[in-house]
């Protein structure tokens, strides 16, 4: 895998969009990636029994709403796009002002190829909670699939501007990810190595800095970042070590670049990287 970035620009949007959701922890290297829906406010109002709930009460229509919401988003977490989208009616019908569930739909729709529609719908979401990070970051990332790139660094930005946000350093690995799709190295190398500072233990930046190292030409550096990874057993992927041929190769430590070469048809016989590595295709 040759690209700087290893989201996949090919796969069904909904691949690239899983792990953004409200939160969601990824791996971009293909490591595992994990999403998780966090609904505040709907667990005061659950615990009264319900022949006790006013339906018209604004409280019990938010519980409502927000249940509604925390459905789609398991929804959509498992690849059933319309009823996830069947749930986040039912949420929208109830509390139409709801940011959240315009940002959960924005992630869907861009994930069934409904780009307009996706748009549309971050946009609401950010006119109703303008600072939402958590929308600016996925609308940043949506618009990065687009490549329209220079209004995606514009979302990341605010993202980042958010007092007391906590998902800096998955913002920075998007942000420099786009960066480095768009080809603005530097840039990227600055943003990534920012994140890495954040989270040294997370594979997915030591993978997407290490990419964007080689592409700059600094082999000893992008060696020692996927190395990091690598040494981790958990962590290797057929991309992982891929990566490292592509550098080891670039240094010319024909030694190191077999020892990978057998580790990709070992552990990864039926992968694309081995393929590649079988027919001498470094640079494809």
């Amino acid at each position: 895998m040759s690209a700087a970035v290893s989201t996949p620009g090919t796969q069904p949007l909904r691949a690239a969009f899983a792990w953004l959701v409200l939160g969601a922890a990824a791996a971009l290297c293909g490591c595992s990636s994990t999403t998780q829906v966090v609904m505040p406010g709907a667990q005061g109002a659950a615990a009264l029994p319900a022949d006790r709930r006013n339906p018209d009460d604004p409280a019990e229509v938010e519980r409502r709403a927000r249940l509604r919401l925390e459905l789609a988003g398991m929804y959509f977490g498992r690849g059933q796009n319309s009823t996830a989208l069947d749930e986040l009616k039912a949420a929208l019908a109830a509390k139409p002002d709801l940011p959240e569930a315009w940002g959960l739909r924005g992630l869907i729709l861009a994930s069934m190829g409904d780009p307009r529609g996706a748009e549309d719908s971050f946009q609401r979401g950010l006119q109703m909670r303008p600072g939402d990070a958590d929308i600016l970051h996925n609308y940043g990332w949506f618009l990065c699939q687009l490549r329209r790139y220079d209004e995606a660094d514009a979302q990341f930005r605010a993202a980042l501007a958010q007092p007391q946000y906590r998902e800096t350093t998955r913002t920075l690995l998007a942000q420099g990810s786009c960066q480095a799709r768009a080809g603005r190295w530097a840039d990227a190398e600055a943003t990534l190595k920012r994140s890495y500072e954040l989270d040294p233990a997370n594979p997915a930046t030591a993978y997407n800095l290490a990419e964007v190292l080689l592409h700059r030409g600094e082999l000893e550096r992008a060696r020692f970042y996927v190395r990091r990874i690598n040494a981790v057993p958990e962590q290797v992927t057929a991309q992982s070590l891929w990566l490292a041929v592509r550098v080891e190769r670039r240094l010319g430590n024909g030694e190191a670049l077999a020892d990978l070469g057998r580790q990709l048809r070992d552990r990864f016989p039926q992968s694309t990287e081995a393929l590649q590595f079988e027919r001498g295709q470094f640079d494809e």
